[in-house]
């Protein structure tokens, strides 16, 4: 039996995960983990992806409905090893990747090991990690890994959230309240490939409504003082939000990132301020509507 269980959640990238699995392939650790990939309702080449992989061991779990939490736990419920490691399907992992998140367990028992993410353009640039890429969230499935027997004993991901944000923060809520500890393990390091998006904005715009949307799910789960500041729904945030709502600022915004010099500070606060602004619509939106 593996001692540890690599779970990736995939839709429609099917070029992206299969680096991400070559990577994988050549850690160091390779005789001591598994991977398990769900598909989660992909039309594209993923199947073939997983196809090709699954000579080299990886296994497959199929859940149609997309929906990142449920996607998730059913590659827990299909895991083999009593360690579980998230990473996404964009990552790539240095070679000592599995076995630092090991380390680190053997070090500290019942904790929840999380590592440096290093976003990256592409395989070209490749930087080793520094202090610009620590990060103090207590779980994020990018790069994070946690025992089985402690997911299971939380019931795993709420399904609840089935748009795009906070279900991995409210697992670390639980499995802190259940006082697993977190530990930066700086040599479980992976790069996250960012690359240049002809439609960034409207990309971003679109996640940040889904965030909000689920933000507010979030705060009507947990009413608690640090969950409404982690999501910003707030009195005081809202009223600096209501700044740029206006009209005049969101048009002089929609020019400033679309037309200002690509990458220039002016674009960028522009492209910031318009994302912020769905967020916050989003959240607003969803927290004015009748509990189900």
């Amino acid at each position: 039996m593996p001692h540890a269980s690599v779970i990736i959640a995939t839709h429609n990238r099917a070029n992206e995960l299969r680096a991400c699995l070559a990577a994988l392939s050549r850690q160091s650790a390779r005789d001591s983990f598994e991977v398990v990939v769900v598909d989660n309702g992909s039309h594209d080449e993923t199947p073939s992806v997983l196809a090709a992989a699954g000579s080299a061991g990886v296994r497959r779990v199929y859940e149609a409905q997309p929906n990142r939490g449920k996607a998730r736990n059913a590659g827990i419920a299909a895991a083999r090893g009593e360690l579980i490691i998230f990473c996404d399907d964009d990552t790539l992992a240095p070679e000592g990747f599995v076995a630092a998140h090991v380390a680190a367990h053997a070090a500290a028992p019942n904790s929840v090991v999380s590592g440096p993410i290093i976003n990256v353009p592409d395989a070209a640039h490749l930087v080793r990690p520094s202090h610009r890429h620590y990060s103090r969230a207590f779980f994020c499935t990018c790069n994070v890994s946690v025992s089985r027997t402690a997911l299971l004993a939380v019931g795993g991901f709420d399904e609840q959230y089935d748009l795009y944000g906070w279900e991995d923060t409210d697992l670390g809520i639980r499995l802190r309240t259940k006082g697993l500890r977190r530990i930066f393990a700086w040599p479980a390091y992976l790069y996250h490939i960012k690359p240049p998006h002809p439609h960034a904005l409207e990309r971003r715009r679109a996640l940040a409504t889904e965030k909000g949307t689920m933000a507010a799910r979030f705060v009507r789960k947990t009413p608690s003082w640090p969950v409404k500041l982690a999501t910003g729904a707030y009195t005081a945030n809202f009223a600096r939000a209501a700044i740029f709502a206006a009209a005049p600022m969101r048009r002089l915004c929609e020019r400033l990132a679309n037309g200002a010099r690509p990458g220039s500070i002016l674009a960028a606060w522009a492209t910031e301020t318009l994302v912020d602004a769905a967020y916050i619509d989003a959240l607003k939106s969803a927290l004015r509507q009748p509990r189900c």
